[in-house]
């Protein structure tokens, strides 16, 4: 018998967790916005990869991705289950590798894969985001 990779509570209870808008996202894209950047939401920055970013900042190539500590493995605060143990850690380690087989793809690509973490201030991770758009825009200038 095949065993179920967690219980109907747990399923049910992870089923209602946000992919998009989380608050930490919004919380993220109020801030940029206040500082004057503009940027797009839940795009996917290039053809062929099938990965959306949640702020994308097309003319810098900068695709910055809003990861949740649990279910990214946060090195601070990431948590592993005891139950279904074994479930989790494939599943978590599943999505830090392709969290980094899309950070290559984006880069092959030209483009700058950010990660922000949810445990991350929004205004501190603002400024970050920001000063990295505004250092690969200056660079694109450059070499045009």
């Amino acid at each position: 018998m095949e065993k179920l990779a967690t219980t109907a509570d747990v399923r049910s209870r992870m089923s209602r967790q946000k992919s998009r808008d989380t608050a930490v996202e919004v919380a993220l894209r109020k801030a940029l916005h206040a500082a004057g950047a503009r940027y797009r939401i839940h795009r996917k920055p290039v053809k062929g990869v099938r990965r959306e970013a949640d702020i994308v900042f097309g003319p810098a190539r900068v695709a910055v991705f809003v990861d949740g500590c649990f279910w990214h493995g946060c090195p601070l605060h990431a948590t592993w289950p005891k139950n279904n143990s074994d479930f989790w850690r494939t599943k978590i380690e599943g999505n830090r590798k392709r969290d980094l087989d899309t950070d290559a793809r984006l880069a092959e690509a030209g483009w700058l894969a950010m990660r922000v973490w949810e445990h991350e201030a929004a205004g501190e991770a603002a400024v970050r985001v920001l000063a990295v758009v505004a250092s690969r825009r200056e660079a694109l200038r450059s070499k045009h």
